[in-house]
């Protein structure tokens, strides 16, 4: 009897996965979502990352066709044996992502480097450089200088807007360092020469 399964997948390899058991007749489903500023430059990417779904007969093809699939990590199971999906569930996933209400997910307004200000949360007020997504549309890292230093700190997305123009708020350049007192070996260095 047919029935859905979970595989989790290595990094990235995904569409291989897909690719390779689809050429052996198996029935895959990976679920994505397009993201991207404009319809030019968006693509499909996995909705869930490193996992995707198949819908075999292990009794007649056999967990092995399956599991020695290049990319594929395992086969998601309880108690060594493979854990059936209820078909619901998998068309659930379906009809909301067909619907597009995930389009353009993880669509961020900033790019890396860029300056932002924090609006909410304890550090409302201060400027940072805006570094990297850390997951889809909810969490970022900015680099926040608190005590002359630079701190990585995730914050909410919608906790962020745009400096100002022309703000220069913090500056985030190192310090400068302290000329080198000695030639090592406790032998000064005579600047005033």
């Amino acid at each position: 009897m047919d029935q859905r399964y979970t595989l989790y997948t290595k990094p990235n390899a995904e569409y291989q996965v897909a690719d390779t058991l689809k050429r052996h007749g198996i029935e895959t489903y990976l679920p994505e979502y397009r993201s991207g500023r404009s319809l030019a430059t968006s693509k499909t990417k996995p909705f869930f990352p490193c996992y995707l779904f198949i819908k075999i007969d292990l009794d007649e093809i056999g967990i092995s066709t399956v599991s020695w699939t290049p990319g594929l990590r395992r086969i998601i199971a309880f108690d060594d044996q493979p854990l059936p999906m209820p078909d619901e569930l998998i068309e659930f996933i379906q009809r909301r992502l067909e619907s597009g209400m995930y389009d353009d997910l993880p669509r961020q307004r900033f790019e890396p480097g860029e300056s932002v200000r924090i609006i909410d949360g304890p550090f409302a007020g201060m400027e940072a450089i805006f570094e990297r997504a850390v997951n889809p549309a909810e969490r970022v890292q900015v680099l926040l200088t608190i005590l002359g230093r630079a701190n990585r700190v995730s914050v909410e997305l919608a906790d962020l807007a745009a400096a100002p123009a022309g703000s220069q708020g913090e500056s985030h350049e190192p310090a400068a360092k302290r000329p080198r007192r000695t030639r090592g070996r406790g032998r000064y260095i005579n600047y005033e020469n």
